[in-house]
C-alpha cells in the first residue's frame, strides 16, 4: 500500500508537470514561466543572501505573531466556552473582529503605532486571535462532562485537570487552530510587509511586482510556501498523530 509521503510527492509532482504544461499553452515566459526557468533565479537570490535575509525576517515575523495570536486565542476561547456569562459580553466583539477585514486592521495599526515591528505583529496578532477564540470555544464547548464530574468527585488537581482531562479532549481543536492559523498569518504577514516594511517575502514580492518580473515573484513566494509545507510535514502532522493516538487505543 502507497505510503502517504510518497502520495504527497506524487501529487506535488502532478501540480507541477500541470503547472509546465500551463506555461508550454501560454508559451510566454514573462507571463507564466516553466518550473525550471525559477531554478537558476533562486539560485543567484540564495548566493547573494537576499533570499536568505527575506525569509528569515518573515519568518521571525510569522514565529511572533503565531504564538501571541495562538496563547490570546486559546485563553480567550476557553473562558468564552467555560462561562456563559463571559461569551454572552465578549461574543458581539467576536463577531466584529472576525468581520473586520485584515487591511483595515493593518492600516490602523501602523497608524496608531508607527511604520515598526510592533505594529506589524501586532496588526497580524489581532487578525488572527478571534479565528483562534472561535475554534477552541466550540472545543471547549464539546468537552465530555463526565470527565469533569470525574475530576470533581476524585478531587483531582488543577494541574491534572489541565493535563489529564482538558488538554487531551482540546487538543484536535488546538492543531485545527495552529495548522489553520499559520497558513493564515504567514499571507497576513506579507501584506503587512508589503504595506509598511523594508524587508521581507511580502516586500520582495512588491518591489518584482513592480517591475514585472514574474519570475522573481515565483521564486520568493515559493520558496516560504516550501518551508510552510516542510514544517507542516515535519512538525506538525507528525504532533497531530502522536496528539491522537490514545483515540485509537
Amino acid at each position: 500500500m502507497t505510503s502517504k509521503p510518497i502520495i504527497s510527492v506524487i501529487s506535488l509532482l502532478l501540480l507541477i508537470a500541470f503547472w509546465a504544461a500551463l506555461a508550454m499553452v501560454v508559451a510566454d515566459a514573462d507571463t507564466l514561466p516553466r518550473p525550471d526557468r525559477l531554478i537558476a533565479p533562486f539560485f543567484d537570490e540564495l548566493r547573494s543572501g537576499d533570499l536568505w535575509f527575506h525569509l528569515s525576517a518573515t519568518l521571525v515575523r510569522v514565529a511572533w505573531a503565531f504564538v501571541f495570536a495562538m496563547s490570546l486565542g486559546t485563553v480567550l476561547g476557553y473562558v468564552m466556552g467555560r462561562f456563559a456569562k463571559v461569551n454572552l459580553w465578549l461574543d458581539p466583539w467576536l463577531v466584529l473582529f472576525l468581520n473586520l477585514p485584515a487591511l483595515v486592521l493593518i492600516v490602523l495599526c501602523y497608524l496608531w503605532v508607527g511604520l515598526n515591528e510592533m505594529a506589524a505583529i501586532l496588526a497580524v496578532t489581532l487578525n488572527k486571535v478571534p479565528n483562534v477564540a472561535v475554534v477552541i470555544r466550540e472545543g471547549v464547548r464539546a468537552r465530555s462532562q463526565s470527565l469533569d464530574d470525574l475530576a470533581q468527585v476524585y478531587e483531582l488537581s488543577w494541574r491534572s485537570r489541565l493535563w489529564d482531562i482538558a488538554i487531551p479532549q482540546l487538543a484536535p481543536y488546538l492543531i485545527a487552530a495552529g495548522r489553520g492559523g499559520l497558513s493564515i498569518i504567514w499571507k497576513i504577514v506579507l501584506v503587512v510587509e508589503l504595506l509598511g516594511r523594508s524587508n521581507g517575502i511580502g516586500f520582495q514580492i512588491h518591489l518584482y511586482f513592480q517591475l514585472f518580473d514574474i519570475t522573481l515573484v515565483l521564486v520568493y513566494a515559493l520558496s516560504f510556501v516550501v518551508v510552510m509545507l516542510v514544517f507542516e510535514w515535519l512538525f506538525l502532522q507528525p504532533l497531530e498523530r502522536r496528539i491522537s493516538r490514545w483515540r485509537s487505543v
